[in-house]
């Protein structure tokens, strides 16, 4: 089974293995393009650059699909999160055209990946379906398919949906598709070493230098490339797109079901957060996958509420067999709608970004994926101005980056702290966590289901933020930008790029232990 960025386990991870990466010899040193981060935007892109003809090398920290490309409930749409009433007010009616054309063209290459590299990810076609259910919601359903149609799309009233929910009114948009996010990107990355192209797993980047190249430190060794693409959800350091992407998180649930009633299309209603299903087949068994209850990262204090409330949601409509798998996965959410994607602001020319997907994340991997392509090969792009991340200006301080990322000052080296004691003061119980002061510090204490103590300083090591614990990941989450840390410290999500300072603990005697 693969392995993601949280204890729950997705539909997709428990049903994929971890990628196996052809070992990467002769000239390793130098390439056109690094690609940084092993999800579904960093794939398609490395793959379409090395179709290109650049020579590229792909890091990934962990492994391929270990974020949020292992918990998305992959949606492919066109009909995208963001409507394009806002769209249309926030850029202009020729921009949210220029939107919808953009994500046609995204899906589209993803047909054609799928075609042309004989990839089985059991895609399917699929319609899509957003519906009311008041009177408020009516008039804001009215609006939104009259942009939709005003921006390209195919767009019908309709008296049915696929789900068993009420609703007052409804509207269906085609051409929108699902797959397994997994089987998809273990295909791509299959076809990108077939063509040539690099991989190289459980490989963090450490530092930057940009010169006249770019001088790319890891773990692993030092790398250097014309070009760097960041493909890690959000930019690693310190940087303005930190205050343009607010961090969620989202709730998923991949249910089977009595009547084996299970909707072939897409459904959305229109609360806010808005509750969304489709239907997968993984090795011959049907999944109704449900998501919904998103918050932002670090500000929901029992997050296995989420799943609770998202469970009696399904069980209201659905003869529910079996909850076959349940988890959570983060998404960027931009300022003004639209995702960044091009030069990273603020530095040099040759450094790009995609980033702030919101919640549509498998369809912009692929804008994002051709339009970096582009701007790389100084290719002419209609979408270049209108994804640009430099729209937002910089402002002083935030300019720096990986490079100036300082540690976070060091509190607790060489120190030991008696296990007992903290115990006392956090009187945890077993799979439990908090915050205490203890000799006039914070510490993040975990206590596992064995009974044994797991702390480390609170202070996130991106910007200094104090994490707060996801019950339901088993997780530090940081509240501020979005970051995430397992319960030894370990970044699971950046932007941090370094852990959290772990704290030595004395070893007690069995009988201590309670």
């Amino acid at each position: 089974m693969n392995t993601r960025d949280g204890r729950c386990v997705s539909l997709w991870q428990n049903s994929s293995s971890i990628y196996q990466a052809r070992p990467v010899t002769g000239d390793n040193s130098f390439y056109d393009v690094i690609i940084v981060g092993g999800g579904i935007t960093g794939v398609s892109t490395a793959l379409q650059l090395q179709e290109a003809g650049k020579k590229c090398l792909l890091l990934e920290a962990n492994h391929l699909g270990f974020g949020t490309t292992g918990g998305t409930t992959a949606h492919i749409n066109t009909l995208l999160d963001t409507p394009y009433t806002t769209i249309g007010k926030n850029f202009g009616q020729e921009n949210a055209m220029r939107t919808a054309q953009a994500v046609k063209d995204g899906l589209m290459h993803i047909r054609r990946n799928i075609d042309h590299y004989a990839i089985r990810c059991g895609f399917s076609d699929a319609d899509a379906y957003l519906f009311a259910q008041d009177e408020a919601q009516d008039k804001k359903l009215r609006d939104i398919a009259a942009a939709t149609l005003d921006a390209g799309l195919h767009v019908t009233t309709t008296p049915e949906i696929p789900v068993p929910v009420p609703f007052t009114q409804a509207i269906r948009v085609e051409g929108q598709a699902k797959f397994h996010p997994m089987q998809y990107l273990f295909g791509i990355a299959k076809a990108y070493e077939h063509i040539g192209g690099a991989i190289i797993q459980r490989c963090r980047v450490t530092g930057v230098e940009n010169n006249d190249l770019v001088e790319v430190e890891t773990t692993g060794g030092k790398f250097t490339a014309r070009d760097l693409v960041y493909a890690t959800h959000i930019p690693p350091g310190v940087n303005i797109l930190h205050l343009r992407c607010v961090p969620y998180r989202s709730y998923a649930m991949a249910v089977t079901l009595e009547d084996e009633q299970y909707p072939e299309d897409l459904a959305y209603d229109m609360y806010d957060p808005y509750h969304y299903y489709r239907t997968q087949e993984v090795d011959g068994q049907k999944y109704l996958i449900a998501g919904g209850k998103d918050h932002k990262t670090g500000e929901e204090p029992n997050t296995e509420s989420c799943f609770t409330q998202l469970e009696a949601h399904v069980r209201k409509y659905f003869a529910i067999k079996e909850i076959a798998f349940k988890w959570s996965s983060q998404f960027f959410e931009p300022a003004d709608g639209l995702p960044y994607i091009g030069h990273l602001p603020g530095q040099p020319e040759n450094i790009y970004v995609a980033c702030g997907y919101g919640g549509n994340g498998m369809i912009y991997s692929s804008v994002a994926a051709t339009l970096i392509t582009k701007l790389i090969m100084d290719e002419v792009s209609l979408y270049a101005a209108l994804f640009d991340p430099n729209r937002i200006k910089p402002v002083a301080g935030f300019s720096n980056f990986i490079k100036h990322n300082a540690d976070v000052v060091r509190q607790f080296a060489g120190k030991l702290f008696p296990s007992d004691k903290l115990l006392q003061l956090a009187d945890l119980a077993p799979d439990e966590a908090k915050i205490v002061q203890y000799e006039g510090k914070k510490l993040a204490i975990y206590k596992d289901a064995a009974g044994q103590i797991h702390a480390v300083s609170p202070n996130c090591t991106h910007l200094q933020c104090d994490v707060k614990w996801n019950t339901s990941e088993q997780s530090w989450d940081c509240p501020c930008h979005g970051s995430r840390f397992d319960a030894d410290g370990y970044v699971l999500t950046g932007p941090a790029d370094r852990d959290l300072e772990r704290v030595a603990i004395e070893s007690v005697k069995k009988s201590k232990v309670f």
